[in-house]
């Protein structure tokens, strides 16, 4: 399983193994982020990576 870039636990996965979260590239490599995170840090996602 892969792990959230800002909280390091444990992303869930869908049906067909879809992150249920998301993926932001910053400085051309891509972090992961989980739907927990997004919720709390809207608009600080960026900064906290």
């Amino acid at each position: 399983m892969t792990k959230c870039s800002i909280c390091k636990e444990e992303i869930e996965e869908h049906f067909l193994h879809k992150l249920k979260g998301s993926y932001i590239k910053i400085d051309g490599k891509l972090k992961t982020v989980c739907s927990e995170c997004q919720r709390k840090y809207k608009d600080e996602i960026k900064t906290k990576l």
